[in-house]
């Protein structure tokens, strides 16, 4: 299984452990959901891949029921199957239903732009300027990884500048359950340049009160159209 705690902010300790310890007001099995989900985002659990009950509660010191527990909350956020003697896998998604997903995908951040777009201030641009150059700098080297994870950085900012605490959290649970297949859209040819291109549109858009202009180029950066899909499809194959 891939290193959790290595991609989701995990504390490495002796023995390959790494410490868990729960947020304020959550528990064992919630604070356990958070760092899978995480890695899940993060698009370093692939889909299909099984979860083992037994390695993760002995990589973080904690008994089986919490394990049990954080499964079945990732369950209900469609994030992983449920196998009965078989155990949790992350959940794969077929073609067709991941087209749909991309497209409502497209709508939630196309309306956080548009909202963010009406609703910043100009300071916001600095936040949003040093991600893109980070973004860009990470474009020039060619580490896919890095460059996706700050690419998550933008949008989160996006959903941020939204200020509606609702939107904000629909769109990053769509966000969680496709975010792996996400990531093999940033390694399709092309596809870095392409995006330093679209964010530097959507930026520009939204620092300039457009919420229309904004909401435009976020939704076609996001959805899956004509040959991009046809390619992306493909890889399906």
């Amino acid at each position: 299984m891939a290193d959790i705690g290595a991609h989701s902010g995990g504390k490495r300790v002796k023995n390959g452990h790494e410490s868990l310890t729960a947020s304020p007001g959550a528990t064992l099995a919630e604070s356990l959901r958070q760092k899978l989900e995480a890695a899940i985002a993060a698009g370093h659990l692939e889909p299909g891949s099984r979860l083992d009950e037994q390695e993760i509660a002995q990589r973080f010191g904690v008994s089986r029921t919490p394990v049990r527990e954080a499964f079945r909350l990732m369950a209900a956020n469609n994030l992983v199957e449920l196998r009965g003697r078989q155990g949790a896998t992350v959940r794969s998604i077929k073609a067709q239903a991941l087209v749909e997903m991309f497209q409502v995908m497209a709508e939630l951040e196309g309306l956080c732009a548009r909202l963010a777009a009406r609703r910043v201030s100009q300071a916001w641009g600095a936040q949003i300027g040093e991600i893109h150059q980070r973004l860009v700098t990470a474009g020039e080297t060619g580490d896919v990884d890095v460059f996706y994870d700050i690419n998550q950085e933008f949008h989160e900012a996006i959903y941020e500048a939204s200020r509606n605490v609702f939107l904000a959290d629909q769109t990053r649970r769509l966000r969680n359950q496709v975010a792996a297949y996400r990531r093999r859209v940033t390694k399709m040819p092309n596809r870095i340049a392409d995006t330093i291109r679209e964010h530097e549109a959507i930026m520009h858009a939204i620092l300039a009160h457009d919420p229309e202009r904004a909401h435009s180029a976020m939704r076609d950066h996001v959805n899956l159209l004509g040959d991009n899909l046809l390619d992306f499809l493909a890889a399906f194959e």
